[in-house]
Formats: C-alpha cells, structure tokens, sequence
C-alpha cells in the first residue's frame, strides 16, 4: 500500500475504536442518553449521586444500594492531611493544575491503586468522585488565606462542594443547580479526555493515571474551558445593549464566538437546553438578570449560523450559572472535571473489560535517505 493509498482522518473524525455502553449521542437530533436513559429524564428526575451510580454500575439503584452508596461517597470526602500539604505548596498553580498533581497524589494513598479489578475500580472510581470537590475547594481556601472546611456528612455531594468553597449552608436551589450541572457533565462519549483515559487504561495502567490523563486534557479551552471563556465573553460586553456591535466585530475579525459549535452535535446541546432556562431563573433570584440578558441577545445574533450546524453548546450558560454563584471564574473547569469523573470512571472501567492497546499511526511525509554530515562540516 502506498501512502496515495491511505486516507488521513485528522483528528480522528468519524472514527470509531470500539463499542460502549457508557453514553450514546445523536447528533443529528440534540439527544444524550446515559447508559440508554434521555438526559431530559435524569435531568429532571435524577440526582447526580444516582446517575454516579449508573454509569459506574451500568444500571439505576434501588433505595438501598443508593443508600451504600451515598455514604461510600460521603466517607470518603476528607483528603490526606499529606495531600492537603501539597495543595499548599503548589497553590499558586492554576485550580486546574492543583486537581491533577493531587489526583496523581492520591494514589499513593490509596490500596487499590494497581489493582484493576471491576470491584477496584468500582472503589476508586467512587473515592476520585468524593474527593475530587474537596481538592478544589481547599485550594481555593488555602490560596485566599482561609482555613480548609471538613465535609459535612449531612450535605449532599454539590451542597458540600458549595459548602466547602465558601463556609455557608447553600441556598437547597442553588444546591439542586449544581447537582444538575454536575449530572449533565457526568458522560459524553468519546470526547477529547475520555478518549485519553481510555489510551492510557489501554496501556494496563490504572485508574488515578487515566483520570490524571482526563484532567491534562480537559483543562484546554478547545474541550473543558469554554464555559470560562464565555462569561470572559460576556464581561467584556458589559451590558446587554454592547452585545450587537461586539459580536459583529468579533466576526468580522474571524473570532470565534465561545459556547456555539460542537464537534457531534449538528443542532443545540440538550444539556444548554436545561441550562438556560437554569440560568435565567437563577440570575432573578441573585437579582442579577443582565448576564442571561446578555447571553440570551448572543443567542439571537447567532441564530443564523444555526443552519450551519453551529449552536448552542453546554458551556454557553454554565459559566453564568457559576458565576452567579460566587465561584471564581478560574474553577469553571475544575467543576467540569467533578462532574466528568463517573463517566471517566465507566469508560476506563469498559476499557479494561475488553481491553487493546489504542495505536493509531502516522502518515510520514517528510524526506529518507538522507546523508548524515559531520558537526564541522554543516554550514
């Protein structure tokens, strides 16, 4: 075969490595489905410690194994005091940064760190979830001069997060909020973090590194740092009455307007479906309504390119969302990453199950046979 032979997939668009079970989208239509249960139904029906639960197990909870596993999670929220110790060394890092030093961390405090059983990874899978909030919310306490907060076993997973962070029992909406952003966030397929999870899993490694791998990953903004790029967005434009003349000249200028497009999806993102009307309702309650006005006139302006397959993203209300909430814009990401965990999770899980070493190749074209010249004899 020559290499005229050989059609070059960049990215690795429209490839498919294998099966799953994990999650499904259609693209075509805006649908997400959790191990083939419609987002819009966990969304609105579900918690995100339950849907944890599915996609680890593969299948809903009873009430009693919800129950174990609910407190699983819960005891395991506290941090080594020797992590905690690391998060202060490096706390002038990016929130980013400090989630995967401490998770790469982690594993040296954890007993089933090399073993690679479904039970192991079961285990770990639901440690990384537990502790994952607590690194971000100590670090953030630590680099602001505060003391670091214990969990509190009373709370549910985003209440305690929230809790942590700031040193106040949530507003119960506010709570509910982020328990949905971190359900919606949870799985989404082959994407850019779990596929490299999935390589690294691939190479027999173990849990903590493919997670480490997925938070590498997930922090470039072409992946898990959108929704910080757009409330950047939307500050820069102030007021809602700025956004017409922003968004022209950004086009104009061949800039890309962030939260709009998706490598899958071909119409909106059921999970911004959720968002907005989240978003909305969240900025009457703080009384701040201009950013989701701001939002919502971006919205209209991008309306045209809609037929373009370019729409709405996740990412396009969250930062708001979180914003709204008091939490700095440089977290976003790290939020991202708590709730991605459990999907992480499943798919290292699927990857051991059947496993093969993911090797793609590259198409050489640059020259051979080329003579080699001494040191002293090149120009």
């Amino acid at each position: 075969m020559t290499n005229d032979d050989l059609e070059i997939k960049r990215g690795l668009k429209d490839i498919y490595i294998d099966t799953t079970k994990s999650s499904y989208i259609d693209g075509k239509n805006g649908r997400l489905f959790y191990r083939g249960y419609d987002i819009n139904q966990l969304a609105n029906n579900s918690t995100f410690e339950e849907t944890s639960y599915l996609l680890m197990h593969g299948e809903l909870p009873n009430e009693r194994e919800l129950e174990k596993f609910d407190s699983e999670l819960k005891s395991a929220r506290k941090l080594p005091d020797k992590v905690i110790e690391i998060i202060r060394n490096v706390q002038s890092s990016h929130p980013m940064d400090v989630l995967r030093t401490s998770i790469s961390a982690l594993s040296a405090f954890d007993v089933d760190v090399n073993d690679n059983s479904r039970e192991a990874n079961l285990r770990k899978g639901i440690r990384l979830t537990a502790q994952s909030p607590a690194i971000v919310a100590a670090h953030d306490r630590i680099r602001r001069g505060e003391n670091v907060i214990p969990p509190d076993e009373n709370l549910s997973h985003a209440s305690n997060f929230l809790y942590t962070l700031t040193g106040e029992i949530p507003d119960k909406e506010d709570g509910k909020l982020l328990d949905k952003d971190f359900l919606l966030h949870a799985e989404h397929g082959l994407n850019a973090s779990s596929f490299g999870a999935r390589i690294t899993a691939s190479t027999q490694s173990d849990l903590h590194s493919a997670v480490t791998t997925g938070v590498g990953i997930l922090k470039g903004p072409s992946h898990g740092g959108a929704a910080e790029s757009v409330m950047k967005m939307a500050m820069d434009i102030g007021e809602p009455d700025n956004t017409e003349e922003y968004i022209k000249n950004l086009l104009n200028n061949r800039g890309r307007v962030m939260g709009f497009g998706h490598r899958v999806y071909k119409s909106v993102d059921p999970r911004a479906i959720h968002l907005r009307d989240d978003a909305k309702k969240l900025g009457e309650r703080k009384n701040q309504t201009k950013w989701y006005s701001i939002l919502e006139s971006i919205a209209e302006l991008m309306v045209p390119y809609a037929k373009k397959g370019i729409c709405q993203n996740v990412d396009f209300f969250s930062g708001a969302i979180y914003y709204l909430m008091g939490i700095s814009e440089d977290l976003y990401t790290s939020i991202f990453t708590m709730g991605r965990i459990p999907g992480w999770t499943a798919q290292v899980m699927e990857q051991f199950e059947k496993n093969i070493l993911i090797r793609p190749r590259l198409l050489y074209d640059g020259l051979l046979d080329i003579d080699y010249v001494p040191i002293k004899k090149r120009s």
